[in-house]
């Protein structure tokens, strides 16, 4: 027993935060590892993270990371692709967010407009805008990691956040194709569809999803802050599965949609051609709404070359302006939406104008016989 215990007191071995195993150690001694594999980014191995057993046989509360130096330019031999499509990404993502505000805004103050369709294009900017702007703050968590030079692990609440959103995200373009496919293709009256059935299909369906999700990688994958999948894993499959099957449904739901559409338009008369022609060319917008462009970028080439250039800008482009193609073509094209907006602004200018009016009214100096029937003259002619 002398032989394997050190004399006094020690610090057990143990993992800490980012997964790297430390072993039992005398106490007062600096302990050294070499870097590991951190959130799908390979760390130069040739360093070493460092972490101090101290005096009273307890391990220090962090370990520390700083020499530790992620390889990027020997797994990348276009490492300017890369920044270009993560400036991309930030742009699109501002530019999203910042137009996803203004619908949302629009639909909560338009209450003349809030039938259902509406209240389901308002829902899914709504996962849109919470989507984005988890993106955002876990850009920002990698950002405060890499200015600190201080591998610290991504919060698993975040990543659990950031996951139920865009399962919401995509559940709620499904709740857009069911509406559609039974308004046009079942020719069912939306009258009868039950608001509450929706909200329970985009909000709640996807609550045990991610539970499920967080308790497999809590006892399978605790590894990494739950981001990224290692090879072998497929924890993450426990709510891609889902997605990818509302998809397929999308996609039915959408070939449906216009083959029903292109035969209407087939035996429609002359002055039903235009009405239908332009449904037709309508249902084209539903391929950024039901996220059929996802299908499209699902298989990543892996290799790096000219294929998976491509793919990364084609992927950020399309990821990132998806919420602003979708509020302009669901609210600020909403033909509903623009006579809505008209007619708010009509009536503010004149309710405008008419305060202007009798403001002059007033100032005018008169005797107070004349003001009155001036006030009163203008009011009648108002």
């Amino acid at each position: 027993l002398t032989l394997l215990s050190p004399p006094g007191p020690y610090c057990n071995a143990t993992t800490d935060e980012i997964g790297t195993c430390w072993p039992r150690s005398s106490a007062g001694r600096i302990v050294e590892r070499p870097c590991p594999y951190i959130n799908g980014v390979k760390y130069n191995t040739t360093r070493s993270a460092y972490r101090e057993c101290l005096d009273n046989g307890t391990w220090a509360l962090k370990s520390n990371y700083s020499s530790c130096e992620p390889i990027l330019e020997e797994k990348r031999k276009y490492p300017v692709h890369y920044k270009i499509a993560l400036i991309i990404n930030y742009l699109g993502h501002c530019i999203s967010v910042g137009a996803l505000v203004v619908a949302f805004i629009l639909f909560l103050c338009l209450r003349s407009i809030r039938c259902l369709r509406n209240i389901i294009h308002w829902n899914l900017i709504t996962t849109f805008i919470l989507r984005n702007v988890m993106w955002f703050l876990l850009q920002l968590i990698d950002h405060n990691i890499h200015d600190s030079n201080e591998v610290t692990p991504r919060v698993p609440t975040d990543t659990t956040i950031y996951n139920y959103f865009v399962v919401t995200n995509f559940f709620w373009m499904f709740v857009e194709g069911c509406y559609l496919h039974t308004a046009i293709v079942m020719t069912y009256s939306t009258d009868k569809l039950r608001k509450w059935v929706f909200l329970f299909i985009g909000w709640c369906i996807p609550c045990p999803i991610i539970v499920a999700w967080a308790i497999g990688k809590l006892y399978y994958e605790n590894k990494q802050c739950w981001f990224g999948k290692e090879p072998g894993k497929y924890m993450d499959y426990i709510y891609q599965g889902p997605v990818i099957l509302v998809l397929l449904i999308n996609f039915v739901f959408l070939f449906n949609i216009v083959r029903i559409l292109m035969t209407k338009l087939r035996a429609s008369t002359t002055s039903e051609t235009i009405q239908y022609r332009k449904a037709v060319k309508a249902t084209l917008v539903l391929l950024p709404l039901l996220g059929i462009t996802y299908m499209l970028f699902f298989v990543n080439p892996g290799e790096d070359d000219i294929a998976q250039i491509v793919f990364i800008y084609f992927n950020s482009f399309l990821q990132s302006f998806q919420g602003f193609f979708v509020s302009v073509f669901y609210c600020f094209l909403n033909g509903e939406c623009a006579s809505a907006v008209r007619k708010r602004w009509h009536r503010w200018q004149d309710h405008h104008s008419l305060r202007v009016r009798v403001a002059r009214a007033m100032s005018i100096p008169t005797s107070p016989t004349r003001i009155s029937f001036h006030s009163i003259k203008q009011t009648t002619a108002v």
